[in-house]
C-alpha cells in the first residue's frame, strides 16, 4: 500500500513537473560597431541589427544586440572607448559572463579597426593582419599604456573564448562601404573582411562572407541606385532602414547556407521572411 502512494504521488510530481517546465530558449548575441547595432534612427541610418528579429522565431530563440557604434575589435574587447556613454549595456565583458552552452555569438567587426591606433580622439585600431604581431602604446584616452595586437588577434580571443563555453560561433566579413572604382564598389575593406573569414576557417569557426554578399548585390545595382537606395549621400559607411533590411537578410541566408555544415541556427530561422521583396 505504501508503495503504491509513493508511485502515484511520485507520478503526480512529475506530471506537475512537466507541465511547468519550460524548455530554456538558447540565446544568439551580437557583437559588432555601429553597422551591426539597433541604431537611433539618426538621419534615418540603422544598423542591420535593428531588423534581425524579424527573420527569426523568436518565440524559440532570444536575439540580444549588444553591438556598439564606434568601437572596433580592440575596443569592445577592452572597455576602452573614448565615449563612455555608449557603454552602458557592457561589451564583451558583459557578453563573455551571460555566454552559456547552446549560445550563439555572431561577430562582425573590421570598418573601425582600420582607424588609427594611438590617436588622441579615439585610438581604436587594430595592427592589420591575422598574425602574433603587437606593439606597445600609450593609449591617450584611457591614458594607460596599451598592447595592441593585430585585427586577427581579437577575432580569434572572442571565437576561443565563446566556443571554450560551448557557444556555436559564427564570423561575418564586415559590410562593405559605398566606395566605389571604375564602376566597381571596392571589397575587402583594406584586407579587413577576409583577415576576419581566415581567423573563423583557422578556428573552427562558421563564417559568412557578407562583404562579398553585400558587394554582389551593390553591383548588380549600380552606384546611383545603391546611394539613393540603401545609403545617404553624406554618409558612406551606414545604410538606411532598405540597406539594414537588406545586410539583415543576407546575414539571415548566409545563416542558412551554413546548415549543412553543422550549424543549427538556421533552424530558427523562418525562411518564407528571406526570400520576401
Amino acid at each position: 500500500m505504501i508503495k503504491k502512494i509513493s508511485f502515484f504521488l511520485l507520478t503526480a510530481i512529475l506530471s506537475v513537473a512537466w507541465v511547468n517546465f519550460k524548455p530554456v530558449k538558447p540565446v544568439l548575441y551580437l557583437i559588432g560597431d555601429s553597422t551591426v547595432e539597433d541604431g537611433s534612427g539618426n538621419k534615418g541610418l540603422w544598423g542591420w541589427g535593428k531588423f534581425f528579429p524579424r527573420f527569426f522565431d523568436t518565440s524559440r530563440i532570444t536575439i540580444r544586440n549588444y553591438a556598439q557604434g564606434g568601437t572596433s575589435a580592440r575596443t569592445f574587447q577592452t572597455n576602452g572607448i573614448w565615449n563612455k556613454n555608449i557603454n552602458k549595456r557592457g561589451m564583451w565583458d558583459t557578453v563573455y559572463s551571460k555566454l552559456k552552452k547552446g549560445d550563439y555569438l555572431l561577430i562582425q567587426f573590421g570598418l573601425n579597426d582600420q582607424g588609427p591606433i594611438a590617436d588622441t580622439s579615439r585610438a581604436r585600431g587594430t595592427l592589420k593582419g591575422t598574425g602574433p604581431d603587437s606593439v606597445l602604446i600609450y593609449n591617450a584616452v584611457t591614458k594607460q599604456q596599451e598592447v595592441v595586437h593585430t585585427f586577427g588577434w581579437y577575432i580569434r580571443r572572442y571565437v576561443r573564448l565563446a566556443k571554450a563555453k560551448g557557444v556555436t560561433v559564427i564570423v561575418c566579413s564586415s559590410v562593405p562601404k559605398n566606395d566605389w572604382k571604375d564602376g566597381k564598389l571596392l571589397r575587402d575593406e583594406l584586407g579587413f573582411a577576409s583577415w576576419a573569414l581566415q581567423v573563423a576557417k583557422e578556428e573552427g569557426a562558421y563564417q559568412i562572407d557578407l562583404n562579398n554578399k553585400v558587394a554582389d548585390v551593390y553591383d548588380a545595382e549600380g552606384q546611383d541606385s545603391v546611394t539613393v537606395k540603401y545609403h545617404i549621400a553624406e554618409d558612406h559607411v551606414h545604410t538606411v532602414s532598405a540597406g539594414a533590411i537588406l545586410n539583415a537578410r543576407l546575414v539571415s541566408k548566409g545563416i542558412v547556407a551554413i546548415l549543412p555544415e553543422g550549424c543549427r541556427l538556421g533552424d530558427y530561422i523562418n525562411k518564407a521572411t528571406i526570400n520576401e521583396n
